[in-house]
Parts: C-alpha cells; structure tokens; sequence
C-alpha cells in the first residue's frame, strides 16, 4: 500500500449539519443565557459545547461545517409544498430567532480553526452528501445531523452521528437494519413510500414503516416495485400505491441526495487542530462571556 493510500485511510472527517445543531441547540437549552452584551448566547453556547463534544467522540483529523443559504432551494420547483410547513423567522424577535446567534457562531468555527460555510445553490443534504461520495471511499466520514435523510448514505465507512449527549447514538448499516429492517441503499425507497413529515412530504395513505419495510424485502427497489405493482398480494395495498405513482417518483427525486453537489472545500483544507480553548474561554475570546 501507498503511503498516500495509507494516509487517506487515517483520515476521520466530521461533517456537521449547522442549522440543524444550531436548532437542536436553541430550542433545547434550558433557558434564555445572555452574554455580557445582554443579547441571548444559548444557542451559541449549546452549539460550540456540543461540537466540542462531538469532536472528543469522533477524534476526528478533518472538521467541516455546513449551513443552508438564503438561496432558493431546486426542490420546490419539483413541489411547491417541500418544507413549505417550516417556520418562518424574518419576522421574529432577534430573541426568538436562532439565525440571529448565526454571526457569534461562525465567530466561534473562526476561532476554533473549523472551516464552515452557507450553501450556494442547494442544500446542506447535498453538500454532505456530495463528501460522503467523494471521500467515503478511503476516509472514514460522520455525519453530525438528526436529519434521518442522511441514513441512505451509510456504508461501511460512512456513518451517522445523531448527537444527543451521553445518548448520542453513531448510526450504521446494523443500526438502520434492526431499526426499519432494510439496508441503508434502500432508505431514500422506504422513505418514498413513508413520506415525511418534517419536510412536508407525503407518502402512500396507509402505508407505514413496517409496510414500507414489507415491499422493499419483497421488490427490492422503488423502481422494481413501480413496475411490478400486479405482484403486490394486498389489494387495497396494491390499490394505495398505484393511485399514488407519480407522488412515489416525485417522493424519491426529493429524498435522494445523488451527492452531485460542489465541494465548498478540499479535503485538505479540512485539516482539524484543536485549539485547546474550552467552551468558555471561546466565548470570552468572542467577546459574549
């Protein structure tokens, strides 16, 4: 083996999902905590301890951080009502906006020398998607996000943490084989015929995991189940989702993440070196403690 090679299978990259850390950490503070400022930090707070936390789990040698653009997003023009169920923060209090405590974190990421930054033209799933493509073949990748959408990326080298302290759980082919009974390259499907609803998409009526599960065990694929729908033993099973073809083919160009992205950064650009600060003494360093 190369040393090239050997080096490449070292690398760790941890890829952190921002927006959704950021609101994991907003909502699920305790409180409102000020800085010395008197504006709220906690959502700075809680995203700067649990990324460290992360980092001490995964000891990985490269870290990216990637947030979602105030860019128009391709998938609406596929559905009109993709996400359309999210709120809505342009009006909000500075107080009750988590986007208002964006500007301290990338403060935080500068400090702590963690490349980051907004996407441009898609959305943060393709962007990490794009890297577990990319690099999952001689690196080891975690994706950091309770986005269930990243589970179809998982292989033996690419897996997902779902951050959640001491429970944090790292996702992998066995995880996602004992908790939907599928593979991980069955998930986008699975989804499809599910629907979800924190994106505002809708699946099959009556069409639940464990009869998602059922169809993928039997056919396979969505696409193998599309053509064989006859074969479906159920009648108003095979009803439901022949009423529902073109919603199941819409469903799966919305759920899958091809990983054709552009990479914002090179791997090498990624290089993590802890900078030895605790939370505390980062915030102080930004000027909120």
């Amino acid at each position: 083996m190369g040393l090239e090679l050997a080096e490449l299978l070292m690398n760790k990259l941890l890829l952190v999902d921002g927006h959704c850390l950021l609101f994991q950490m907003f909502y699920g503070m305790p409180a409102r905590i000020t800085g010395k400022n008197g504006h709220a930090i906690q959502g700075t707070l809680g995203f700067v301890g649990a990324l460290r936390k992360m980092i001490a789990m995964v000891q990985p040698t490269h870290v990216a951080v990637i947030f979602d653009g105030e860019v128009h997003n391709p998938r609406t023009d596929l559905d009109a009502d993709y996400k359309a169920n999210r709120e809505d923060f342009s009006n909000a209090d500075e107080d009750d906006n988590p986007f208002s405590q964006l500007p301290d974190i990338y403060a935080a990421l500068d400090l702590m020398g963690i490349a980051h930054t907004e996407t441009t033209d898609c959305e943060t799933d393709d962007v990490l998607a794009a890297y577990a493509k990319t690099y999952g073949q001689d690196s080891a990748i975690v994706i950091a996000s309770q986005d269930s959408d990243f589970f179809q990326l998982i292989t033996d080298q690419v897996h997902v943490l779902r951050y959640r302290g001491e429970h944090s759980v790292l996702c992998d082919t066995a995880y996602i084989q004992s908790k939907f009974g599928i593979h991980p390259c069955q998930y986008a499907d699975f989804k499809s015929l599910t629907g979800d609803g924190s994106d505002n998409i809708k699946g099959v009526p009556g069409v639940g995991p464990k009869t998602a599960a059922a169809l993928m065990t039997q056919f396979g694929t969505l696409e193998a189940l599309i053509d064989h729908t006859e074969q479906i033993k159920r009648p108003r099973l095979r009803e439901a989702v022949e009423q529902n073809l073109n919603r199941l083919r819409l469903n799966k160009r919305l759920i899958a993440l091809d990983g054709h992205a552009a990479i914002p950064f090179a791997l090498d650009q990624l290089v993590y070196i802890d900078c030895g600060f605790t939370t505390t003494q980062i915030l102080e360093s930004i000027g909120l403690r």
